[in-house]
């Protein structure tokens, strides 16, 4: 008895051999390791493994949570506020030029002295942008441009002399070219949905164009006209206030990665710098026929929106109401962004610009041979609808065909050479008015848009790489 006792004591305190480990027990462990790597990677660090400030590093990306999609809205809809400002600034000068004319004693070239400057605005914000953005962020950048536009309407809104009111455009420009580039680049740049997103957000700035001559046609008849751009630094101010609060100053990466999604636009050479980025850029054929693309395309856009209410007065009888005709080819904007969606995703987007731009061409012809007043601001119209969607579908083609780590500053640089079309276009236009009058405006939208398409069939459906 004592002798089994004591050999049970002995096998007790002998090793006993490891039990053999299932496949299965192996398979539930691998899996619950990779789900806690997953968590760490969408959740970041664990609370108080990261800095002491307790602010989340720009690398951390949250989960995707209820909060986390409010928040992207939050961040869409006041973007969208800041398209809106852009349309409401390129829809007022169209039913205020002649009045502009009229108080300051100028012609057709000098007046156009307010194009020119807004492009100088423009290409300074395009070849800033990059510049600007990495040294600063995404949310600095927006403010500083919002604050720019609010400078810019200040000192239009007393009439001041023309030289003044000229440079408040310059400065009105450059906010505006890189509030422009930095939403741009920031829905090209989303993962959902970012198609549908892009012709939302041009859609709010047709918006934005259609209302402001609605408001412009009004105080051009009245004593205080300059008024109107008061209305204008309200918009603004109310900007500035939004891209502050929504925003807060930060980076595109951080704001990013607070809707859980991870930065993707990083290199393969690993290489970050400006200089990098700029050589890089600049290699790309396609980003330099995309550039050209859209200088031409904003130039026609905001010329037909702003000389057509000259054209209508001057050869085809309006009168003071036909400020309205600019609404109605931005209302026409408007409705292409969002109603022919369906379209662009039924026929393709390369193919639709085709389609589009031989349409308005015909019509513009409409426009150019039948004088009827009523025909054409019924064209008008109708050409707004089919130059509506051909914005945002490059901008969504760009995203497709540029690399992913050069995105924002390409993009940047396409609607920095956008805006200043809407200065170059317009400005030769009433320097040929100022010649052969203004009957000039229809021949040379119409050879402008026919070089639209040529460019077009340019651009490649495919990424290529950097030459």
């Amino acid at each position: 008895m004592d002798e089994a006792v004591e050999l049970s004591s002995i096998r007790a305190r002998s090793p006993q051999p490891p039990e053999p480990v299932t496949p299965a027990a192996t398979v539930n462990d691998d899996e619950k390791s990779c789900r806690k790597s997953l968590e760490m990677v969408e959740t970041g660090p664990a609370e108080g493994s990261g800095s002491q400030s307790g602010e989340v590093p720009s690398k951390a990306v949250s989960a995707v949570t209820p909060a986390s999609r409010r928040l992207a809205r939050i961040q869409f809809a006041t973007l969208c506020w800041t398209l809106f400002l852009a349309g409401w600034n390129d829809g007022t000068t169209g039913p205020l030029l002649p009045r502009i004319q009229k108080v300051y004693h100028v012609g057709f070239a000098v007046v156009s002295l307010i194009f020119i400057f807004n492009c100088v605005g423009f290409l300074t914000a395009a070849a800033t942008n990059v510049w600007l953005t990495d040294r600063l962020g995404f949310g600095k950048v927006m403010v500083i441009g919002s604050l720019a536009q609010v400078v810019g309407y200040a000192l239009e809104a007393p009439a001041p002399p023309f030289p003044v009111f000229v440079l408040g455009y310059a400065i009105n420009g450059f906010g505006l070219g890189l509030q422009d580039a930095g939403s741009n680049g920031f829905v090209a740049s989303l993962k959902e949905n970012a198609a549908i997103k892009m012709g939302i957000l041009h859609a709010i700035y047709g918006v934005g164009a259609l209302c402001s001559p609605l408001v412009a046609t009004q105080f051009a008849q009245l004593n205080r006209w300059s008024f109107h751009y008061l209305v204008s630094l309200a918009v603004a101010l109310l900007n500035t206030i939004l891209l502050v609060a929504v925003f807060r100053f930060k980076d595109q990466d951080y704001c990013l990665s607070q809707i859980g999604q991870a930065p993707s636009h990083e290199g393969p050479s690993g290489t970050d710098s400006n200089g990098s980025k700029y050589k890089q850029m600049f290699r790309l054929r396609t980003l330099h026929l995309m550039a050209i693309f859209i200088l031409i395309y904003v130039g026609v856009e905001v010329t037909l929106g702003g000389w057509i209410v000259t054209y209508v007065i001057n050869l085809r009888g309006g009168g003071p109401d036909s400020g309205y005709i600019s609404s109605g080819f931005f209302g026409g904007l408007t409705l292409g962004r969002v109603g022919l969606l369906w379209v662009n995703h039924k026929i393709g987007e390369r193919r639709a610009i085709f389609i589009y731009a031989i349409i308005a061409i015909g019509l513009e012809l409409v426009v150019w041979l039948v004088p009827s007043l009523i025909g054409g601001a019924v064209a008008v119209s109708f050409v707004g609808v089919l130059l509506g969607p051909i914005y945002p579908i490059v901008m969504n083609h760009a995203g497709r065909v540029l690399p992913p780590w050069l995105l924002t500053g390409s993009i940047g640089w396409i609607a920095g050479f956008g805006q200043a079309g809407s200065a170059v276009l317009p400005f030769m236009t009433g320097a040929l008015a100022s010649r052969v009058g203004i009957k000039s405006l229809q021949p040379l939208l119409v050879s402008m848009m026919g070089f639209m398409v040529f460019l077009w069939a340019l651009v490649p459906n495919t990424p290529r790489r950097i030459e």
